[in-house]
């Protein structure tokens, strides 16, 4: 079981989510708890109900496979239609817009309403947080409720990818997604160049707030080696520094990934015109890589769309250096 994560980080991160780039309710946050090794359920079968899941808010028991699924999380909306669950999946968030035929309306995922939630009839309801108590409200109607918190280690992932096929009758499928995830990672991760001995910065908004290697998303460019120069911040506010202009420009970045392009439209002509920084390597030599908001701030299976961006960046970056 993972816990419900309910530290400070979580709540700057949401904000600054919220405020920066208009994406509720999707960057993985840090914690002290400890990741499961392997899924917590029990079933007779892949598909075979009643199935128990060791949830965010506890033993959670689905009785029958859910037909009318509502999805408060635009990560959890992905791991749905990934597991074969998208077609009992009858509305989303209004932060899940993919895949693109993800029921998309207007219920919130940061500010549930549970007259509106209940107006869709579920029988099961996703969420990543138990905001507006919304657990036990739904609980007064017979309606269960499925928090899988924000993971916070690539472990985490694979087991809440199971617990969601085991949940909705798709395990075998889920079961499938983890181990092409795992193969797909795995050769990404092999064909990188070693010892590139190469430094980034990962640019969560212009403020600029970062991420450091003992967040979800530090772990992903660990894969391949880098140095995160947002791990000497001052203060680190629990994996999540805000970082001065002069910090970036003093630890001169070999790589600069960007994710908030979308959102707060980022890019190499904006970074140079920020005090100090037009003269960073890493846009004298066209170093800065644009990452797609979403998948850089997503938990699900499109994870390893990301490790695709880091392992293409990394390749071009050794390349250009003579690294092998």
């Amino acid at each position: 079981m993972r816990p419900v994560r309910t530290a400070f980080a979580g709540a700057l991160l949401g904000t600054l989510v919220l405020a920066g780039c208009g994406q509720a309710g999707t960057t993985a946050t840090p914690s002290s708890a400890p990741a499961s090794s392997a899924p917590s359920t029990s079933s007779n079968s892949s598909g075979e109900f009643p199935v128990t899941i060791e949830a965010g808010n506890g033993q959670v028991t689905i009785d029958k496979k859910p037909e009318r699924i509502v999805s408060l999380s635009a990560s959890h909306t992905e791991t749905l239609f990934a597991v074969g669950a998208g077609s009992q999946v009858v509305a989303v968030d209004d932060q899940s817009n993919y895949p693109p035929e993800a029921p998309k309306t207007a219920l919130s995922g940061f500010k549930p309403n549970v007259e509106a939630i209940v107006a869709e009839k579920p029988d099961l309801v996703v969420v990543s947080d138990d905001l507006n108590n919304i657990v036990a409200e739904l609980g007064k109607v017979n309606v269960p409720v499925l928090v899988q918190p924000a993971a916070t280690t690539l472990d985490d992932t694979y087991e809440e990818i199971v617990e969601f096929g085991a949940a909705t009758g798709n395990k075998a499928k889920a079961e499938e997604v983890v181990s092409g995830m795992k193969t797909a990672l795995d050769k990404l991760v092999a064909e990188a160049p070693k010892d590139s001995k190469l430094t980034y910065y990962h640019e969560l908004d212009q403020t600029p707030y970062a991420a450091t290697s003992e967040t979800y998303i530090g772990q992903i460019y660990g894969l391949f080696g880098l140095t995160n120069i947002a791990d000497k911040a001052p203060a680190s506010a629990g994996g999540y520094p805000k970082l001065s202009a002069e910090f970036v420009a003093q630890a001169d970045p070999d790589l600069i990934f960007l994710a908030d392009v979308k959102c707060c439209g980022q890019s190499k002509e904006t970074l140079a015109e920020r005090p100090g920084w037009k003269n960073l390597s890493a846009l004298k030599k066209d170093q800065v890589i644009q990452l797609d908001d979403d998948i850089a701030s997503r938990w699900g299976p499109r994870v390893v769309d990301l490790a695709e961006a880091i392992g293409a960046a990394v390749a071009k970056a050794g390349a250009g250096d003579g690294t092998s």
